[in-house]
């Protein structure tokens, strides 16, 4: 869910999310309100125009970050709105930055077919927002969209994200991953189906449990294009609730994607079939259905 300038209560009414945050500050960069180089307000400023604590707004900040969106995040000033990237073909590039025009391109067929394999569907959720926004200024017109997406199962001890410590029985760690990983899903699941009344498109989204934590994330374009990046762990930090969680975690939007295309060649043609044999095996055979819920 997109929160919009207008729809931001700035007498603090009710409380939004990092998340909802970084949305709407996203919308105002998209829509020129924050322009390159334009300095962002104070978190003080941004946590009464949200009514929240500024942790929220230091989260929100992140995220942004991550997505390549600010530049000068430090401690002294307010970060700046950053230029936009200008990704070049078969340059491997963080995911946040390379996924969304990939995606676009995959929309410009007449049956879109994308099967990712990942950790949580946050990026995805945001990078497939730059298709959706053109499909309904029209610009791309796909007839089908069929997403298959293969996440961790809530029922398995993860190999990431996990306590730096033991904490015994103290699980915040997986329900925080769990917490993000449904919420995200059905944002995505909800703003993908949307299309079938907006623009009355066959649009089916389906979930799918892994038995195991992948290592890598995948994206597969229409049987054309395979994106590969690596999961990266890091011992960080992260607020839930009323605790400071310690874990060791991947940020999957800063995987560096690798793109293998199959019309560039035999290897690359091998590692697109393979990888895609490799989901399909997966989605038939030991993976479960899942509800995000």
């Amino acid at each position: 869910m997109v929160v919009t300038q207008e729809n931001v209560a700035v007498n603090g009414s009710r409380s939004f999310s990092p998340q909802e945050i970084a949305d709407a500050l996203r919308d105002r960069i998209r829509t020129g309100d924050l322009k390159a180089g334009d300095r962002l307000p104070t978190q003080a400023d941004l946590a009464e125009e949200f009514g929240v604590e500024r942790g929220a707004v230091r989260q929100a900040l992140r995220l942004l970050q991550e997505a390549g969106l600010l530049t000068n995040v430090s401690k002294g000033s307010p970060p700046r709105i950053a230029e936009p990237p200008t990704p070049l073909r078969g340059e491997p590039q963080p995911t946040m930055v390379g996924l969304a025009p990939r995606l676009t391109e995959a929309f410009s067929a007449p049956n879109v077919h994308v099967d990712v394999v990942c950790h949580t569907a946050e990026t995805l959720m945001v990078a497939i927002g730059e298709p959706l926004r053109q499909i309904h200024e029209g610009r791309l017109r796909p007839e089908s969209i069929a997403v298959r997406i293969l996440v961790p199962s809530r029922e398995i001890t993860l190999a990431f994200p996990v306590p730096v410590e033991d904490s015994g029985e103290d699980d915040s760690v997986h329900k925080r991953w769990l917490g993000m990983r449904n919420a995200q899903g059905q944002v995505l699941q909800h703003n993908l189906q949307a299309l079938r009344a907006t623009h009355g498109m066959d649009v089916k989204v389906t979930f799918r449990a892994l038995p195991f934590t992948p290592p890598v994330k995948l994206y597969l374009l229409n049987g054309q294009e395979a994106l590969l990046g690596y999961y990266m762990l890091t011992r960080r930090e992260e607020e839930y609730g009323a605790q400071t969680l310690e874990m060791y975690d991947a940020l999957g939007s800063q995987s560096v994607l690798f793109s293998f295309l199959r019309r560039t060649g035999e290897r690359d043609a091998a590692f697109v079939e393979q990888s895609q044999l490799w989901f399909d095996a997966l989605w038939e055979t030991i993976t479960t259905d899942l509800t995000l819920s």
